[in-house]
């Protein structure tokens, strides 16, 4: 700020250190996608995760991102249409899933954002 009060514009070095934190922030957004999918877990888009109370439903999952919960790193609090309550839910790697509960969960979505 100057001595009057006005915001001075960043100059060069002010733009290049936001591009090189956006730059970092979108690698460590795509390399933890990339880690979570070699370990199984469906995260980008349509995503089936279990709520505390063993609920399973699908929600849509971006990483980095989210519009109708509170991102907590690889859990969120948000509503479960299964139970009707509010709670943690977290990715299902899809191995873990039986035919029954990835059937259950596809008929099961949580609210829909546009």
């Amino acid at each position: 700020m100057s001595m009057y009060g006005h915001r001075q514009a960043a100059g060069p070095q002010g733009s290049q250190a936001r591009a090189a934190i956006a730059a970092f922030v979108v690698s460590a957004l795509v390399v933890g996608t990339v880690v979570a999918r070699i370990a199984g877990y469906k995260i980008g888009g349509e995503t089936i995760v279990r709520c505390r109370d063993g609920h399973y439903f699908t929600t849509i999952w971006i990483p980095g991102a989210s519009l109708k919960a509170v991102r907590l790193g690889m859990a969120r609090w948000q509503r479960c249409p299964v139970g009707k309550h509010w709670t943690l839910v977290s990715p299902v790697r899809d191995a873990d899933l039986t035919d029954a509960d990835r059937h259950f969960a596809e008929q099961h979505h949580d609210v829909r954002v546009p």
